[in-house]
């Protein structure tokens, strides 16, 4: 299951989900369009009570290779809940990337990593203040969108989504459709049919 979603795009899961997949569009990606890593793992949850980043510190140690570091800070946007060295320290432990809900910072060094994708809502200089609070694993909202540990999270260009393990199987056969119609379209449009045609107006 989850080789047929590697490569599904995320405006082909927000088209088959309704847009009800979607993780709040101005959490975005620190590199530019065109350069930016796809994000593709599972998730590991933070539950963070911003300047507080414990809840980040206690994730790193049962994050593996392949898992999404998700960070709720709800929104908060004057302390960075993780920079370049935790960054780092995720990149060499193979982590597919960083999801934050609030705001990171080192993003020279963040965004320079080809290996590593991450979405941020803000950036700021200003980091952490404390280290006692938060928790790991528990259902976060991230975005508008409630993520369990354990949920697929994809990202690229466009924005972010989430998939629980019954939305894995029940939307899959409809994404690998409309990947194929998609492609039919551009087939009739490069083939010289109209617009009117190849749409069915």
């Amino acid at each position: 299951m989850l080789a047929r979603w590697r490569h599904v795009p995320t405006a082909i899961i927000a088209d088959v989900s309704n847009g009800a997949c979607l993780i709040d569009p101005d959490i975005r990606p620190l590199i530019p369009a065109g350069r930016q890593p796809r994000l593709f793992g599972r998730a590991v949850t933070a539950m963070c009570a911003p300047p507080d980043f414990g809840a980040v510190l206690h994730a790193l140690d049962g994050l593996v290779a392949g898992d999404v570091l998700v960070i709720a800070a709800q929104g908060h946007r004057d302390n960075a809940m993780i920079g370049g060295i935790l960054g780092g320290h995720l990149r060499r432990k193979g982590a597919a990337g960083i999801v934050c809900d609030g705001a990171v910072r080192d993003v020279a060094e963040l965004a320079a990593w080809s290996d590593l994708s991450v979405y941020a809502r803000f950036i700021t200089p200003r980091g952490p203040t404390a280290w006692q609070q938060g928790e790991v694993n528990a259902p976060v909202e991230i975005g508008g969108r409630v993520i369990s540990a354990g949920d697929l999270v994809i990202g690229d260009d466009d924005g972010l989504v989430s998939l629980t393990s019954e939305e894995m199987t029940t939307l899959i056969s409809k994404a690998e459709a409309k990947l194929s119609l998609e492609a039919d379209w551009q087939k009739s449009l490069a083939a010289g049919q109209s617009v009117k045609e190849t749409f069915g107006l």
